[in-house]
């Protein structure tokens, strides 16, 4: 059998492994939601900065025929929106 020593050393060496292994784990876990939250927000701006770009190009390509098509315009004009809407689907 082992002497109280040997089992003291061992339980001793058994505990600060696995409060090492917690503590470690923590400070994993935490770089881990630091990278995500990063991510999340890069992912959010690139988002963003690609709907401005498409709203830029929309707004252009729009103003190129002369056509307005909000309804609430008081130059909208329903047969030019039409005469559009044909040209561009043949």
């Amino acid at each position: 059998m082992a002497s109280s020593t040997v089992n003291v050393v061992r339980y001793t060496a058994l505990l600060s492994g696995v409060f090492y292994g917690i503590a470690h784990r923590r400070t994993l876990q935490k770089q881990h939601d630091e990278e995500k939250k990063h991510h999340a927000i890069q992912e959010r701006e690139h988002l963003i900065h690609e709907a401005k770009e498409a709203w830029k190009r929309k707004q252009q390509s729009g103003s190129k025929d002369g056509v307005v098509t909000d309804p609430e315009d008081p130059k909208f004009d329903l047969e030019k929106l039409i005469a559009k809407w044909e040209k561009e689907a043949s």
